[in-house]
């Protein structure tokens, strides 16, 4: 009898207590879903694929002086880019990196030959870039030039063993609403201002929504010592548009005949 009675006490306690809470949704992160094309406004367009504040700061004093009023916008843009060529990216150029540069486009393999782009090109690829967060420790970045796609470990993990990749290896942590992703491991490859990088490259990235929601801005900081005197900071703008899809990329055919010096086949 008295076995009987602690074994209904033990039953009547268990069943008092109430059962464990499901385990909280998680918050989706302010950054994922899918953004594309800047905004088409003249920074918008100055970034469409990639620039620094050298750049948009010599961009905005063009705009600014009332003798380019009637100058049309490319040629201010191009005069733009050659300041930041020559007054940004060259001197923070190591003369090992200078000897080669800038590359001849026809020497570049995904004109060649339809190889995708190392990170040091991808990270600032146009059209879509959809942010996608598939497990808690783990988001991937998913490009529509080329379908590439990057994963960013939330949890901190170490490299695995091996050569480096063209996508390198990311880990990521949230500051605030901010993503900020370190990759290292990256193959040797090409820079978005046609410089030659060796395996040592580094990149911070970091992500961030403006106020209204309506862009994504990426800051990278790029770190090589073979090729880089001094890091380079570059910018890159994106617009939320989320009835966007990325589709199979077909976009790309090898070149059969083409001229050094010229990317026109």
């Amino acid at each position: 009898m008295r076995l009987t009675t602690v074994l209904l006490a033990v039953f009547a306690v268990a069943c008092s207590q109430a059962p464990p809470p499901p385990p909280a949704a998680r918050v989706p992160s302010k950054l994922e879903g899918m953004w594309s094309d800047p905004p088409a406004t003249a920074v918008g367009t100055f970034c469409f694929f990639s620039c620094t504040d050298a750049g948009i700061e010599r961009l905005n004093a063009l705009l600014d002086e009332p003798a380019n009023d009637k100058r049309p916008f490319p040629q201010l843009q191009a005069e733009a880019a050659k300041y930041q060529t020559d007054n940004y990216l060259r001197p923070r150029m190591t003369e090992a990196a200078l000897k080669t540069y800038p590359l001849d486009p026809a020497d570049d393999p995904g004109f060649l030959r339809c190889e995708p782009w190392g990170l040091s090109k991808q990270m600032f690829a146009p059209h879509q870039l959809e942010i996608r967060r598939v497990s808690d420790d783990q988001i991937d970045l998913r490009y529509g030039e080329w379908e590439a796609v990057r994963t960013v470990y939330l949890d901190g993990r170490v490299a695995p063993a091996g050569l480096p990749s063209r996508l390198g290896h990311s880990v990521g942590r949230f500051e605030g609403d901010t993503l900020v992703v370190e990759t290292s491991r990256v193959a040797a490859g090409i820079t978005w201002w046609d410089s030659q990088h060796s395996d040592q490259l580094r990149v911070v990235e970091r992500f961030a929504r403006s106020d209204d929601g309506d862009t994504l801005m990426l800051t990278a900081t790029i770190e090589d010592p073979w090729s880089l005197r001094e890091p380079v900071v570059a910018k890159k703008i994106w617009r939320w548009a989320p009835d966007q899809k990325i589709t199979p990329y077909d976009a790309c055919e090898p070149a059969t005949e083409f001229k050094k010096g010229t990317s026109e086949p």
